[in-house]
């Protein structure tokens, strides 16, 4: 492994950036907000598990394509931004049923959320990017282990951290939501803010240039 030095660095690089609120805390707490911490806590699950992908293809050298082929890069990244839109409108368009009880508006929102979040994780090629640039600045090539499994324990650490900081996102969305449970229309107000954070979230990536 990496000298003790450059592990440390790695360690607090790491926990800045996933601290720093981006588009996937962003996403639970967009999650928890429509449908409740259950559903918010899966799509944490789900985005942890879709980040391996991007993970075994770093380690594997399958990211570059990314960089070599623009073309490809953009069709995934439009790919991925139209999906997260259209959940967006389909959140913000959505009828409460029953009592006003967000965390159950769908009994399968959880399941729903955790399979939505795999998908918009796996077709989110910034991710990919990130872990191309990030992890090469802590790999050591003379160091006891080949450097494949270097980038998976590294890509592991990273996506442990980076869902960590999810959860503690989903924890401060849900404990908005149980104030409001009471109320409907405060519930409504909520899930569609919680749609338009995912209507957005979808313009941002589709505007980026890179």
């Amino acid at each position: 492994m990496p000298s003790t030095e450059l592990l440390i660095t790695f360690f607090i690089t790491t926990t800045l950036f996933a601290y720093i609120p981006g588009p996937a805390m962003l996403y639970a707490a967009a999650q928890t907000l429509a449908r409740g911490r259950r559903a918010g806590l899966m799509a944490t699950l789900g985005i942890h598990v879709g980040c391996y992908v991007h993970v075994i293809a770093a380690a594997a050298g399958l990211s570059i394509i990314f960089h070599a082929v623009p073309v490809l890069y953009m069709a995934v990244k439009l790919v991925g931004a139209a999906y997260l839109v259209w959940l967006g409108i389909s959140l913000f368009r959505a009828k409460g049923q029953g009592e006003p009880q967000l965390a159950a508006v769908d009994p399968k929102s959880g399941r729903r959320a955790f399979i939505e979040s795999i998908s918009i994780e796996v077709l989110n090629p910034k991710t990919a990017i990130f872990f191309l640039a990030f992890l090469p600045q802590f790999i050591d090539p003379s160091a006891g282990f080949p450097v494949w499994l270097q980038f998976v324990l590294l890509g592991t650490i990273v996506n442990f951290t980076f869902s960590s900081a999810d959860v503690v996102c989903v924890m401060l969305a849900g404990a908005i939501v149980s104030r409001l449970r009471q109320s409907r229309s405060a519930q409504r107000l909520v899930q569609r803010a919680g749609g338009a954070m995912l209507v957005g979230l979808g313009a941002h990536l589709a505007l980026q240039r890179s």
